[in-house]
């Protein structure tokens, strides 16, 4: 799959797996797009074909490249709606005796789909327990075992807190989460039920989609609980080896919701490297907000709620085949973590 829409095009939001093969800059498509506007289509096209006259050879060895990378499989092109960029590569690929296929629409008809496709019904579950459970490494788990797991937080590059970006790459636009969660749910098509953390609406910068949300705010949640030791144990591991800066300064964005004393503890200890005691600091404001969402997620109906596991002691290996064992999570096959 190949894009050949501008270099922002493709940050705000492409098709996964989609390589990017800009024909215009950034500032090349602006001056295109303001020439069409002032003198017409065909000034636009000549300024088009003097902008990338002189990158024709560049662009044909990095066709072959991609052509090399899949034989025997055609190219996939698409600019924003299959219009002119993505027929000129289209024609130079042949040029170059390579096989070559449009994407109907471009862009824009897979957003479109993305967009449907939270509006389709999905068997969505939720994974709720408190902070420090270890639910995104269970998840992850089950996915091994053959459980339908969209892993939210992962696709987001977020773990969903305020400290949540710390370690993580770059979060990707919204628009490009939507993208992600789209292929993941189509990836587990045919499942019986597939299993989310139960999250809030937004992990980070990335907004869950609003179809998939309300989903989600419908679905029955299964509770894992583990004792506070092995959450404290299980943060400090996660958290403990971040730069201590971005631990305080994750701290102090919270310091309204953590209280004065909380905050001026958690801060100390973080200065004096004593994470289990910053952890507990944080799990008291977490656990009032988790307890919170719970009994919300519960009011219009008791089967939204099917009960809680305790898993002391267990690895997220163990507890996945404990939870497939007993039947409280149903195994399918495939997964999309």
């Amino acid at each position: 799959m190949v894009d050949v829409r501008a270099p922002a095009e493709y940050a705000q939001g492409h098709i996964p797996g989609a390589h990017n093969l800009p024909l215009f800059s950034d500032e090349q498509r602006a001056a295109v797009g303001t020439t069409y506007k002032q003198e017409g289509r065909q000034a636009a096209v000549q300024l088009g074909l003097e902008l990338v006259g002189p990158r024709l050879g560049e662009l044909g060895g990095r066709l072959k490249g991609f052509a090399k990378q899949s034989p025997g499989q055609p190219l996939r092109l698409h600019c924003w709606r299959g219009g002119m960029r993505s027929e000129s590569v289209a024609w130079l690929a042949r040029q170059l005796d390579l096989e070559v296929n449009l994407l109907l629409g471009g862009y824009k008809a897979f957003r479109r789909w993305v967009l449907d496709s939270f509006e389709t019904p999905w068997p969505i579950h939720l994974l709720g327990g408190r902070t420090g459970c270890g639910k995104t490494d269970l998840l992850l788990a089950l996915a091994a075992q053959g459980g339908a797991v969209i892993d939210l937080e992962g696709l987001a590059h977020h773990r969903g807190s305020s400290f949540g970006s710390l370690g993580m790459p770059p979060q990707p636009s919204s628009e490009h989460y939507e993208n992600r969660i789209a292929m993941a749910l189509h990836q587990l098509q045919g499942a019986g039920q597939i299993w989310l953390e139960a999250e809030s609406a937004q992990v980070g910068r990335c907004r869950i989609p609003a179809g998939l949300w309300k989903q989600m705010q419908q679905a029955p949640l299964l509770e894992i609980r583990r004792p506070l030791a092995e959450r404290v144990e299980q943060l400090v591991a996660v958290y403990g080896v971040q730069d201590q800066h971005a631990l305080k300064e994750a701290t102090e964005r919270i310091a309204r919701r953590l209280g004065p004393q909380r905050t001026a503890t958690a801060l100390e200890a973080i200065a004096q490297q004593q994470w289990g005691k910053a952890a507990l600091q944080m799990l008291d404001y977490y656990d009032r907000c988790y307890d919170h969402e719970l009994e919300r997620h519960g009011q219009h109906g008791g089967h939204r709620l099917l009960g809680h596991h305790d898993l002391e002691g267990l690895s997220a290996e163990a507890a996945a085949k404990q939870l497939i064992d007993s039947g409280a999570i149903r195994a399918h096959g495939r997964s999309a973590a």
